[in-house]
């Protein structure tokens, strides 16, 4: 019997605190069991207002041109004066006072050296040709207006001649010469016999050499 009335008094006096640990609560006003349900909604982020556009001029649209004033040009006191009508006016060329360099002139000589040919007999004679002075081969006379020699400033040596060669066989007894006719004109190069040649059957003949002749001495008085 003991230890029942020791029970029944310790459940009645936990009873006890519990109603007390309520009261006191309720008196505190701050509810316990009761949470927010919810979390309050986040506020919306401010949105920037969306720019105008500007008005823009159509490009077809084209304004027009705005007039410049000009002021009047002023009167020249002096003018110049102006050239005679009908007369054109040229600018005069600069004069240089330097003269060109004027080229080598070719050396001239007053004896052509020639060597002919006998195609028949193989004879060859070398023989002098005064200027102007006609000089007679067998049947060929030859005749030459100039010798010269190449100018110091020119590439190679050369030597070359005017030539005139005709042909006229001789005149037998009682008989008169045939007329000659000219068979040969112009330039020998001693160097290239063969660039411009005599062309005869029988005979040949091309330039040696020019050379001046010697003057001859007069005789000594006694």
């Amino acid at each position: 019997m003991a230890r029942r009335a020791c029970l029944i008094a310790t459940v009645s006096v936990l009873s006890g605190l519990a109603v007390a640990g309520i009261a006191v609560a309720r008196q505190a006003g701050t509810p316990q069991a009761q949470a927010p349900a919810t979390a309050p909604a986040a506020a919306p982020a401010p949105v920037a207002p969306t720019p105008r556009p500007a008005p823009t001029t159509p490009a077809a649209e084209l304004r027009p041109a705005q007039p410049v004033q000009v002021a009047p040009a002023t009167a020249n006191p002096n003018p110049p004066a102006s050239p005679a009508p009908g007369v054109a006016t040229q600018a005069k060329p600069p004069t240089s006072t330097t003269k060109p360099a004027e080229p080598a002139k070719r050396a001239r000589y007053s004896v052509a050296i020639l060597q002919a040919l006998d195609k028949v007999t193989t004879e060859t004679m070398r023989f002098e040709v005064p200027i102007g002075q006609p000089i007679r081969y067998k049947t060929l006379i030859f005749t030459v207006r100039a010798c010269e020699t190449a100018a110091a400033d020119e590439v190679a040596p050369e030597s070359a001649a005017y030539v005139v060669v005709d042909t006229q066989p001789k005149a037998q007894a009682g008989r008169a010469a045939p007329p000659g006719r000219q068979i040969y004109k112009g330039w020998m190069y001693a160097s290239s016999p063969g660039l411009n040649p005599l062309q005869h059957p029988v005979y040949d003949a091309w330039l040696i050499a020019c050379k001046q002749s010697i003057p001859v001495a007069p005789a000594a008085k006694p």
